[in-house]
């Protein structure tokens, strides 16, 4: 599986890659690109509408501002492509969600199994409990700049999934009583966290809390890696980590 990595001089960009020349998913570097030009071992350019070598899929971890580009860059060539950026905005979700229609484009607030599966427990647990509170708490770096995470995000629209409605209250600015169906994101910004996620699910008599911690970054570029295997078996259409683990 030749792959081309997008957003190579970053730090995921950079963890993929030793994923990579690490041998883990029978994966080669076909090219890498980046506004800051790559230093690897292989063809390195600024712009992805230079790359011309053969390739059989796209992992993005660049910024979601490059969506427009990376789309229509895949679907001139039809190859499959891995978006693992957070932050886009509507706009570039319609075209993800557009190129789907011809090409299969795995999309995920977050390349990790474990939360996937944290997002899959916490909507057994809300369908159980559905007038219970819902809070959820995110830690991450203080050099990330998207707020609150993707991966908070994807686990709030997991409650509000399970609970068929709810209102998300971001960062809870105002005064005033908790709305009934709330569901509460928070963000907090320090040091070099990787990542922590809590979902506190509190009915009033009880307190079910679930919890995923990310140890390294090493994860997310295996599960960039997983998904592109994955997606090389697909036909056009749109991805997520859940739909990896059926």
């Amino acid at each position: 599986m030749k792959v081309i990595v997008c957003g190579a001089s970053g730090k995921m960009g950079k963890e993929l890659i030793g994923a990579i020349e690490g041998g883990y998913g029978c994966a080669t570097l076909a090219a890498a690109t980046d506004i800051v030009l790559p230093i690897v071992n292989c063809p390195a350019y600024t712009d992805i509408s230079a790359v011309n070598e053969d390739a059989d899929v796209i992992i993005d971890f660049s910024h979601h501002s490059a969506t427009k580009s990376l789309i229509s860059y895949a679907l001139g060539r039809k190859l499959p492509i891995i978006i693992a950026t957070t932050g886009q905005t509507d706009e570039e979700k319609e075209m993800i969600k557009k190129a789907s229609e011809e090409i299969p484009v795995f999309y995920s607030g977050n390349m990790s199994i474990g939360i996937a599966l944290l997002v899959s427990l916490v909507k057994q647990a809300v369908r159980m409990f559905p007038d219970a509170d819902v809070e959820i708490t995110e830690v991450h770096h203080n050099q990330k700049v998207d707020v609150p995470s993707g991966t908070a995000l994807m686990l709030a629209e997991g409650v509000k999934e399970a609970k068929e409605g709810g209102k998300f209250n971001i960062g809870r600015h105002e005064n005033g009583k908790r709305e009934k169906g709330e569901i509460g994101i928070h963000s907090l910004r320090m040091g070099k966290v990787v990542g922590e996620h809590e979902v506190r699910i509190d009915t009033g008599s009880q307190t079910i809390t679930l919890s995923h911690k990310s140890h390294s970054r090493a994860l997310f570029a295996e599960g960039a890696l997983t998904a592109a295997n994955y997606l090389m078996t697909k036909e056009r259409g749109l991805y997520s980590v859940n739909d990896m683990l059926g």
